[in-house]
C-alpha cells in the first residue's frame, strides 16, 4: 500500500536530478489542511543567521474555474 500523508504533513527527498540553481534540493508531496494533494519543493539557503530552508508548495490539480454563462434577457426577474 503506497503511503497517504495526513492533512497539514508532507515529505522531503533529495532532487538527484537538479541541474541548476533554480531546482530545488528537495521535492516531494504532501496534503494542505485541506487535505488537498500538494508537491512542496524545498532550497538549502545561507543567511544571516546560518544556513535554513526556503520552501514552497503548489496544489497538485488547479481548481477548476466555473464559467459563468452570459445572462440572458429571459433570466432577469422584472
Amino acid at each position: 500500500m503506497a503511503y497517504d500523508p495526513k492533512p497539514g504533513s508532507f515529505s522531503l527527498f533529495k532532487n538527484q536530478q537538479k541541474q541548476s540553481d533554480t531546482h530545488p534540493d528537495y521535492s516531494g508531496d504532501g496534503k494542505d489542511l485541506a487535505g488537498n494533494p500538494v508537491y512542496v519543493s524545498a532550497w538549502l539557503k545561507e543567511g544571516k543567521s546560518g544556513k535554513f530552508m526556503s520552501c514552497s508548495f503548489k496544489l497538485k490539480e488547479a481548481k477548476k474555474v466555473v464559467e459563468e454563462k452570459p445572462l440572458d434577457i429571459d433570466d432577469i426577474p422584472f
